[in-house]
C-alpha cells in the first residue's frame, strides 16, 4: 500500500526549498579566499594547503561525510513537509464496550469453529487496534447480562476475559447487558431498577454489539452510548430445528400416549428431514418428513401404554446448529393434579376440565368466590395444597402457593398493571412456541372486549391484539401466574338492577379451547397428564415437591454435577439452575423419584440468520463488518528521525575539529 501525502507549503514556497540542496552543495566546490602571508616555516600550514585544494572549483569533489548527512536532513525536512500518512482501519474514541452475545444461537457453526469464537476472535481485532490510553470494557449477554471485565488499559486482562466467555443454550435479550452500559456511560441512574449501575458524571462511550441479532428490539434510551451493530454469521445460514415435543394420552383410548413432535424449517428451501424417537436410549419409532422453507412439519408417535420413561427426540439435519436437534420428553410415574376452580359461574370453563379426558389428569374442584375468605382454603393455598388454582372474574386476597390463572382479574402483586377496557380487540400473535399455547390456531377466535395488560418486565405475552396484550405470563417464587385479559361469560347489571350474563367470547366453542384446558393442566398441574410439565425452557424454574417432609434433596444435572436444594415452603423447591439441555433427575435418600427435561425450544434461538440491522429504543443500527478507514500520519517521526541525523553531523563536524 503506497503512502498519500499532503503539503504544508504553497507552490513558490516548494521553488525555495528546492534550491536550497543545488546551494549547500555549491558551498562545498567554492573556492576559499585567502591572502598570502609569508612565514618562517610551511610544515604547520601543509593542512590549510590541502583546504585550497579541496575548495578549488574546478577540482573534483571528494566524498564528504557531513555533505550527506546535511542532504540527508534536508531530504527528511521535505518529506516532512510533504506530510505522508499510510491509510489504515482504526478504532476512533478511546472508550469502548464490547457486548458479546452467548446465546444458544451463538453456537451455530456456519463460520468456524462457532459464531461465539468468531464474536470473540472480532473483538480480539478491535482490542488490538486500541491505542495507548484507551480503556474498554467487556459484557457477555444472553438472557441476563454479565460483566467479564470492567474498565481498563490492560489489554492482557481484556484478552483472558475474552477468552473466558463461554457458550450458553440462553435466550437472548439485550436489555440488560444495555442497562449496565449505560449506567456507566450516563449520568445518574439510567432504569427504575434498583440493581441498575450508575455513575456521577457522564462517560460517552463507543458500544459495539457482536450477534446475530435474533432478539427482541429493546426499549431502551442509549444516551451517552454511540452504538456499532457487528453482525456475526452468514446471510444464508440454515437451520432445522424442534419446537416441541409432548406426550398425551390418546383421545380414543386414555390408556395408550402419543408423542407429538413439530420442527420448523427456517432456511429458504425446502428440506427433508429424517427424525428417530428413542425410549430409555433405544430406537423404537422412526419417520421423514419434508418441510417447506419457512414452515413447520409435525409428526405423531403412537407410544402404547407406558408408565415411566425418558423419551429422546433427534432430527438428522445436517445444518448450521446442533443445539435444537435433540429434544428430551420425560413421563413420570403418575399423580392427578390438583385444581381449584373459584368461579360465580362458567359453564364452558367448568365443562372443559371435568371431561373424561380431563379427569384422568387432574381432579378439579369447583367453589365459589367466598371460599377464598374461608379458613380452609387460606391454609390449604399457604401450604401448596393445590398444583393450580384458576380465579374466574375474582382475585385472592393474597398470592397461593400454587400456580394461578386469573379470567378477567389481576394478582395481587407488584409488577402487574392493565388498561381501560378497549372493545372488540383483534387477536395479531399468538405464542404457539410457549406450553400453554402449543398445537393451536385461534384465527377464528373473536373478543367482544378485553383489558390489554401490562404485565411485569420478567412476564412474557403470549396472545397480542391490535389493542394491546390480552394473555401474559409471569413467574413469581417458583411458580406462575397466567392472566387473561378477556373473559369467556361475563356479568352487567341491567337498569332494573338485575344482572345478566353475556358471551365474552366465542373460543369455547372452537377446536382449540379443549386443547388449550389440556395444555393448561398439563403445563400447571404437575399430574400424569401433565407430561409437557416435565420439560421446560433453559433458565424457567422447576418446582419440586419433596415425597416425605422434611426429605433432603440434590438434582443431577446433565453434565453430572450434583445440586443440593434448599427446602422451600411446606416441603417445596424451587430449582432454577436450568441452564443446560438435558434430562435433570431428582434424587432424595440417593434413589431417583423424578425427572425432567430441559430443552430450548426457542424460535428466536433457531432463526439463526443474522440480521442486517438492530432497533435499539427509536435508534436503527445497521450493520457494519469493517472498523473507520483513518490517515495514520508519519512527518512527526520524520523529524525526529531528521534531529538524530542533525546531532550525528554536529558530533562528526566536532570531532573533526577537535581531534
Amino acid at each position: 500500500m503506497w503512502p498519500d501525502f499532503g503539503s504544508m507549503l504553497s507552490g513558490w514556497q516548494w521553488a525555495i526549498v528546492a534550491a536550497i540542496p543545488p546551494a549547500m552543495i555549491l558551498l562545498y566546490f567554492l573556492k576559499l579566499k585567502r591572502q598570502p602571508l609569508e612565514v618562517p616555516s610551511t610544515y604547520l600550514w601543509h593542512r590549510s594547503i590541502e583546504d585550497l585544494h579541496v575548495n578549488s572549483i574546478w577540482q573534483r569533489l571528494r566524498r564528504n561525510l557531513l555533505l550527506f548527512l546535511q542532504l540527508l536532513l534536508l531530504l527528511i525536512v521535505i518529506l516532512a513537509l510533504l506530510q505522508p500518512s499510510w491509510k489504515g482501519r482504526q478504532l476512533t474514541g478511546d472508550r469502548f464496550i464490547f457486548l458479546v452475545d452467548n446465546s444458544a444461537s451463538m453456537n451455530a457453526t456456519d463460520v468456524g469453529p462457532s459464531r461465539l469464537d468468531d464474536a470473540k476472535a472480532k473483538v480480539g481485532e478491535l482490542i488490538e487496534k486500541m491505542k495507548s490510553g484507551d480503556v474498554a470494557m467487556i459484557v457477555s449477554f444472553a438472557d441476563s447480562a454479565r460483566v467479564e471485565q470492567m474498565f481498563t488499559d490492560d489489554r492482557n486482562r481484556l484478552r483472558r476475559a475474552l477468552h473466558g466467555i463461554r457458550p450458553t443454550q440462553r435466550s437472548t435479550s439485550l436489555l440488560e447487558a444495555l442497562r449496565v452500559a449505560s449506567g456507566l456511560a450516563n449520568p445518574g441512574r439510567s432504569s427504575e431498577d434498583d440493581t441498575d449501575y450508575q455513575v456521577a458524571e457522564a462517560l460517552p462511550a463507543d458500544l459495539y454489539v457482536l450477534s446475530d441479532g435474533q432478539f427482541t428490539p429493546p426499549s431502551f434510551s442509549l444516551g451517552n452510548l454511540e452504538p456499532t451493530y457487528v453482525p456475526i454469521g452468514l446471510p444464508d445460514a440454515a437451520n432445522v430445528g424442534i419446537m416441541a415435543l409432548s406426550v398425551r394420552r390418546g383421545e380414543s383410548n386414555p390408556e395408550l400416549f402419543q408423542a407429538f413432535a413439530r420442527l420448523k424449517n427456517f432456511a429458504d428451501q425446502p428440506v427433508q428431514v429424517s427424525v428417530d424417537l428413542l425410549l430409555h436410549d433405544e430406537l423404537i419409532d422412526a419417520s421423514e418428513l419434508e418441510i417447506g422453507a419457512g414452515e413447520e412439519g409435525s409428526v405423531v408417535f403412537p407410544l402404547g401404554a407406558i408408565e415411566s420413561g425418558v423419551l429422546k427426540l433427534k432430527a438428522r439435519t445436517d445444518d448450521d446448529l446442533a443445539d435444537d436437534d435433540e429434544a428430551c420428553v420425560v413421563v413420570n410415574p403418575p399423580r392427578l393434579a390438583r385444581v381449584l376452580l373459584v368461579t360465580t359461574g362458567d359453564e364452558p370453563l367448568e365443562f372443559g376440565l371435568q371431561t373424561e379426558l380431563t379427569k384422568t389428569v387432574a381432579e378439579v374442584t369447583i367453589e365459589p368466590p367466598e371460599f377464598l375468605k374461608k379458613r380452609e382454603y387460606l391454609d390449604r393455598a399457604a401450604a401448596g395444597a393445590y398444583d393450580l388454582v384458576i380465579y374466574d372474574r375474582c382475585a385472592p386476597p393474597q398470592m397461593p402457593q400454587a400456580n394461578t390463572l386469573l379470567i378477567g382479574s389481576l394478582p395481587p402483586v407488584d409488577g402487574w398493571a392493565s388498561e381501560p377496557l378497549h372493545e372488540a380487540p383483534v387477536i395479531i400473535d399468538v405464542e404457539t412456541g410457549h406450553p400453554l399455547l402449543q398445537w393451536m390456531d385461534l384465527g377464528d377466535v373473536l373478543l367482544l372486549e378485553g383489558t390489554p395488560l401490562r404485565p411485569p418486565a420478567s412476564g412474557a405475552v403470549l396472545i397480542d391484539s391490535d389493542a394491546g396484550p390480552m394473555f401474559a405470563i409471569a413467574p413469581r417464587e417458583g411458580f406462575e401466574d397466567a392472566v387473561m385479559g378477556f373473559v369467556l361469560l361475563g356479568e352487567q347489571t341491567e337498569e332494573d338492577g338485575t344482572t345478566a350474563r353475556y358471551v365474552g367470547t366465542n373460543w369455547h366453542s372452537r377446536q382449540s379451547f379443549p386443547v388449550f384446558v389440556l395444555n393448561l393442566l398439563d403445563y400447571f398441574g404437575g399430574g400424569r397428564g401433565a407430561m409437557k410439565s416435565e420439560s421446560v425452557r433453559p433458565t424457567q424454574p422447576v418446582v419440586i415437591e419433596a415425597p416425605s417432609p422434611g426429605a433432603k434433596l440434590r438434582v443431577l444435572t446433565p453434565g453430572g454435577d450434583a445440586i443440593s436444594l434448599s427446602e422451600g415452603r411446606s416441603g417445596k423447591f424451587s430449582f432454577t439452575r436450568t441452564a443446560e439441555s438435558g434430562v435433570y433427575e431428582v434424587q432424595s435418600d440417593g434413589k431417583t423419584f423424578r425427572r425432567f427435561a430441559v430443552n430450548l425450544f426457542d424460535p428466536a434461538e433457531s432463526e439463526i440468520r443474522p440480521k442486517e440491522k438492530i432497533d435499539i429504543g427509536w435508534v436503527p443500527v445497521e450493520a457494519q463488518t469493517d472498523w473507520e478507514v483513518a490517515r495514520r500520519e508519519i512527518w512527526k517521526w520524520l523529524l525526529l528521525l531528521g534531529l538524530v541525523v542533525l546531532l550525528l553531523e554536529w558530533y562528526i563536524y566536532n570531532r573533526r575539529v577537535y581531534l
